[in-house]
């Protein structure tokens, strides 16, 4: 009786353990064809019907069988139980068998092999074989003359180029801060250069300086900034954003203390009623609530910064124009012989005493799907920045390893790749902050000592692998988002490295054309790379501008 109820207990956690409702997979994908799942499912119901009846059947003759043997045994004396217990022993241990396999699956159903994965047709399209089919890249010469003459060349006049935009831009900040009041208006800080031009792997042409354009609120307003990924009530596509409140000095909220204390009749708040929302509104806060408003922010910004340059334009030779109208501080230098040099001024709101920063937008070179979810969110949902930790960490990394490293190198190919094949077949999900997280990822992982010169081709490749593992799983982690193993010494705020991991491929899970898009343009880029580095390596080229944008004269 024993055994027979420790079996159903087994039987009954199973079914537990496998209830879609109680254990749900995390990474499940919407089906296309729901009729068709939905038959398959009716077929699959009917036979676990027949199925139940045959099995009833069995039982109730194997009752009748029992209850004969039972009766014949009164009759001949009591026989030998050994054969019965042996048998309930042997299907104990089946059902415990079972059950340890079971839990195995559970533990390992989220790490799919990439065999697997290559041979669902439905998810890789045209895809056969191991990971990475068909790749053999160029031999160490190629890619060291494809680097030297197609990347290095290419970059050689990133110093000067930095060099005079962050020249142009101090007098820019300057103008625009002695046209402010420093009574009622924002207050603008210096600028912080950030991305690949501040970390030496820019590779696009015409080169781009990012700089971040810090600045706060008058006295006695201060910004207080909401962290999400401190909130483990909030949903996971809302990590990484956060809100900025803006309060008074003596208060927890936007407000005044006309009600703590005793004004007389013929006095007035200038911050109660009716003011209170015109001061709010000069503050750059949404109409229903005391948070910083992202598009308030852009038009005063872009505001700022017209009146900046007709303050000092004609102390230069050239006109400035904004380079991405819905872009705050996309700006365009255009020189008298036509050529033209863009940078990002991107108004930001430092996070308490982190070096982490609350920005209005994404840097213009980013995915377009990213873009579109950002501009879903809303006007109070300001995205956290990482850039300056990025900076911070690939300085601190690359004190550690071999002279002549080519960690950059690798990324700097890398990205050189993906940007010829989205200019072929168009933009992805797939960008150059993705590639920069699997690196950096890669830079944890592995040995200084991996990241010789002499080891280009096997880093590249490896880097490569990385990225494709991260596509079939659909999870590439944010980098600094809950990430513990990033050295303290970054000085990374607490609530951030306990926060919970962020998938930035997450939208693939649902969204099953871009992630087919995304997954047929890396293959593609994959299948080209060989031949593109051959051609680069032995005739160079000058990279060519991209498409131009609809631009704007200040």
């Amino acid at each position: 009786m024993a055994l027979g109820l420790f079996r159903v207990c087994l039987v009954v956690v199973t079914a537990v353990i496998n209830h879609p409702l109680l254990f749900p997979r995390e990474n499940t994908t919407v089906p296309e064809n729901e009729e068709e799942i939905i038959r398959k499912m009716q077929a699959h119901q009917e036979k676990l019907q027949l199925e139940r009846l045959r099995l009833e059947e069995e039982v109730a003759q194997l009752a009748a069988e029992r209850e004969a043997l039972e009766g014949r045994g009164a009759e001949e004396g009591p026989q030998p139980q050994d054969a019965r217990t042996a048998w309930d022993i042997w299907s104990t241990l089946c059902m415990i068998l079972f059950l340890m396999i079971e839990v195995w699956r559970q533990d390992h159903q989220d790490e799919p092999s990439p065999e697997c994965l290559a041979a669902d047709e439905d998810e890789l399209p045209g895809q056969e074989g191991a990971p990475l089919p068909g790749l053999a890249l160029p031999g160490k010469s190629t890619l060291g003359h494809f680097y030297e003459r197609c990347i290095r060349g290419a970059t050689a006049d990133a110093a000067r180029t930095r060099e005079f935009v962050e020249g142009f831009v101090d007098d820019l900040l300057e103008a625009l801060r002695s046209l402010c009041n420093r009574d009622a208006d924002m207050e603008v800080e210096d600028f912080i250069g950030v991305d690949s031009m501040y970390e030496n792997w820019q590779v696009d042409k015409p080169l781009l300086c990012q700089l971040l354009v810090p600045f706060t609120p008058p006295e006695p307003y201060h910004f207080h900034p909401e962290l999400w990924c401190s909130r483990r009530s909030e949903p996971l596509d809302r990590q990484g954003y956060g809100r900025i409140k803006v309060a008074r000095a003596d208060e927890d909220a936007l407000g005044c203390v006309c009600g703590k204390t005793k004004l007389g009749e013929d006095m007035l708040c200038l911050l109660h009623g009716k003011h209170r929302g015109e001061a709010a509104g000069e503050l750059l806060c949404a109409p229903d609530a005391p948070y910083l408003d992202a598009l308030q922010v852009m038009k005063w910004f872009q505001t700022a910064l017209t009146r900046a340059w007709h303050r000092i334009a004609h102390k230069y030779d050239f006109d400035l124009a904004f380079g991405q109208l819905d872009t705050p501080g996309s700006l365009k230098i255009k020189f008298r012989s036509g050529k033209c040099m863009p940078f990002n001024l991107i108004p930001a709101v430092q996070c308490d005493d982190s070096d982490l920063y609350f920005v209005s937008h994404l840097a213009a070179r980013e995915p377009a799907a990213a873009a579109a979810a950002a501009s879903a969110m809303p006007g109070t949902d300001w995205l956290l920045s990482f850039a300056v930790y990025e900076r911070r960490f690939l300085r601190m990394t690359s004190k550690a390893l071999p002279e002549g490293a080519c960690h950059l190198s690798c990324l700097q190919i890398a990205s050189f790749l993906l940007s010829k094949q989205s200019r072929l077949t168009g933009p992805s999900a797939l960008g150059s902050f993705h590639l920069k997280t699997a690196l950096l990822h890669l830079l944890l992982a592995r040995r200084p000592a991996d990241w010789r010169a002499a080891q280009l081709d096997a880093r590249l490749h490896e880097l490569l692998r990385f990225l494709e593992k991260s596509l079939l799983e659909k999870k590439l982690h944010h980098f600094f988002m809950g990430n513990r193993k990033v050295p303290a010494s970054l000085g990374l705020p607490e609530a951030v490295r306990q926060a919970e991991p962020l998938n930035l491929f997450r939208p693939f899970v649902l969204q099953r054309s871009l992630y087919r898009k995304t997954l047929d343009s890396f293959y593609e880029m994959l299948k080209n790379a060989p031949a593109l580095i051959s051609e680069y390596s032995l005739h160079g080229s000058a990279d060519p501008a991209g498409p131009p944008h609809k631009a704007g004269v200040l």
